[in-house]
């Protein structure tokens, strides 16, 4: 996942919620102003059901937005205010900048119709209807003919997996099936905003992976908005570019999946992250560490061999310009190039054992880390030297304690200091005897 703020590009949110309250019950407006005065929820609620608090928050373009939180906690009635179900008590909610809020029930309708689409936990598809017509009814609604809306809803069958399906009532489908007319539907309204209120809590857990991933891999081809409601903490790791974690109608905390994992905001998040896989979260980018030694491929094997030996290392990766990564020379390989006088590296420049992405989840990275005798090198995209992590690290960083250690795993015993030295002192003597002699070396 990649988050479409981290571009760096300077966009107008797709939906933006200020201040929002939901009250339900006979003067909402005055619970609103006891809960603004500092009341809490409990202490209110002779008046009034307070449902969703004071939530702020915006959402990028192309980006997957996830709300998470237990039963209970307003999560399905602020994605009912986002579009429309739901009046707001009070605050404000844009979608492209014009607001929703204190409309005409026409435009209301107009900006639900054109800019929104949901999907539901039940999939809420027409029984009566083909698979094809379910997923063609947003275009009918807007007087698309017949035979134009009926062909783009099987090029949007294919879409999502279900090529063929067109003609079959939704009865004949497995529930993962119904799910994906659902979202197939929700595509075909070709909204700026898809909702998915609980969309895969009703499914089988291999069937539910499944959706979870082929959701990914839709959204990498059509970059919609997406805002996702879930319960399952894991679900939302793996799905959200950023995370809103509710709790009694309140927001406590938004951040990246990284952000929620590594740096709580209180002790409910704490203890809510508390069981989540770090696995499936934390990339590699999260748990490396400097690479040490690193070795210019223009420095030479002297200088590699003084490196390596400094860092008490048997081996040293060796970059070129940019510091893109070109491969690795261990000690001993050094040591022969300089009794054999010689000072280009390129020779004993073996491929590197294995390299991982940045990005790369680090339950991708137990075969990598178990193959390679040294610590993992991480690059970028251009292939350049961006850290290392060692097995230790990569243990550590599944476990409460810290993530960063330095203590690295070495598959080969690095030379003894004094027979480095030994080597470079008489790789120096012979040029010094060279020099007088008027060799050129």
């Amino acid at each position: 996942m990649t988050s479409p703020s981290s571009s760096g590009e300077k966009t107008s949110p797709a939906l933006e919620a200020k201040n929002l309250y939901k009250v339900f019950g006979r003067n909402p407006k005055s619970v609103v102003e006891k809960l603004r005065a500092g009341a809490q929820r409990n202490e209110i609620s002779d008046a009034g059901t307070a449902a969703v608090i004071d939530a702020s928050f915006t959402v990028q373009p192309g980006e997957i937005f996830v709300i998470m939180g237990l039963s209970g906690s307003g999560k399905s009635t602020l994605i009912r205010m986002l579009n429309g179900l739901h009046d707001a008590t009070a605050g404000t909610i844009t979608v492209k900048g014009d607001s929703i809020t204190d409309v005409a029930p026409a435009r209301l309708r107009s900006i639900r119709r054109e800019r929104i689409a949901m999907v539901f936990q039940h999939f809420a598809l027409l029984p009566h209807r083909t698979v094809a017509a379910n997923v063609a009814y947003p275009l009918e609604l807007r007087g698309v003919g017949k035979v134009e809306r009926l062909a783009k809803a099987e090029e949007i069958l294919a879409l999502v997996g279900l090529e063929g399906w067109g003609d079959k009532l939704p009865s004949a489908l497995s529930g993962g099936m119904q799910q994906r007319v659902g979202i197939a539907r929700a595509l075909a309204a070709d909204s700026d905003i898809l909702l998915m209120d609980e969309a895969f809590s009703a499914l089988d857990p291999l069937i539910r992976r499944e959706m979870q991933e082929q959701l990914l891999e839709l959204q990498q081809k059509l970059q919609k908005t997406i805002i996702f409601i879930t319960h399952d903490l894991n679900e939302a790791m793996f799905l959200g570019d950023r995370i809103a974690v509710m709790r009694d109608g309140r927001i406590v905390q938004i951040g990246t999946p990284e952000d929620i994992l590594t740096d709580p905001a209180n002790d409910y998040v704490e203890q809510f992250v508390q069981d989540v896989d770090r696995a499936r979260v934390l990339t590699a980018a999260n748990v490396m560490e400097r690479p040490r030694p690193v070795v210019a491929e223009s420095a030479g094997p002297r200088v590699a061999l003084k490196q390596m030996r400094d860092a008490f290392m048997s081996a040293a990766y060796v970059v070129g310009r940019d510091r893109k990564l070109l491969g690795v020379v261990t000690d001993r390989d050094a040591v022969k190039l300089v009794r054999r006088g010689e000072s280009a590296l390129s020779s004993v420049i073996k491929p590197a054992p294995q390299t991982v992405g940045q990005d790369e989840v680090l339950m991708n990275l137990f075969v990598p880390a178990v193959e390679s005798p040294l610590p993992l090198a991480v690059t970028d995209a251009e292939g350049r030297l961006v850290g290392v992590i060692p097995r230790i690290t990569l243990l550590a960083a599944l476990g409460p304690g810290p993530g960063a250690t330095e203590e690295i795993t070495i598959p080969l015993q690095p030379m003894p200091q004094a027979a480095i030295d030994e080597v470079l002192a008489e790789a120096t003597a012979v040029d010094g005897a060279a020099l007088q002699n008027g060799e050129v070396r």
